[in-house]
């Protein structure tokens, strides 16, 4: 399994500490930034790491800003990108039981490190669960 990550300066401390854990689990990470705290703009990662996702060069992302939001809306801009906004283990879940998400964002101000850590668990090994809600994910793509 290849994961891409990204994230602003916010989401830096988690994403070092995600690695590892992915690292630990034999996944590996491309890591799109940012590299410290200093001060960044989230779509500058977010959307290379959303690209990597919905071209098939990563099989799944993970994204992290101080509310989530920012990085969630950029990575939903990418048609292929179906990004979940989570906050504790079970939205992450069923994000990828039910919805078939290939993103998690992650609100790093509202949520503890090791939640973050136990959503990501969960995320990279729940499959999607298909049946019923296979026609509804087949819905989500913008067909005007």
């Amino acid at each position: 399994m290849i994961i891409s990550i990204g994230c602003d300066h916010a989401g830096f401390p988690y994403k070092e500490d995600i690695k590892k854990l992915l690292d630990e689990k034999g996944i590996e990470v491309l890591d799109f930034g940012t590299h410290s705290l200093e001060s960044v703009d989230y779509p500058d990662f977010a959307h290379p790491t959303a690209a990597f996702v919905e071209q098939g060069l990563a099989d799944l992302g993970i994204l992290l800003c101080g509310s989530g939001n920012g990085v969630n809306m950029t990575a939903n801009k990418h048609e292929g990108i179906r990004a979940a906004l989570c906050w504790n283990k079970e939205l992450a879940e069923l994000a990828r039981l039910h919805n078939n998400a290939n993103m998690i964002s992650i609100p790093v101000r509202f949520v503890e490190k090791e939640t973050a850590l136990e959503m990501v668990r969960v995320f990279v090994e729940t499959e999607f669960e298909g049946g019923r809600h296979g026609k509804r994910v087949d819905k989500i793509k913008l067909n005007c």
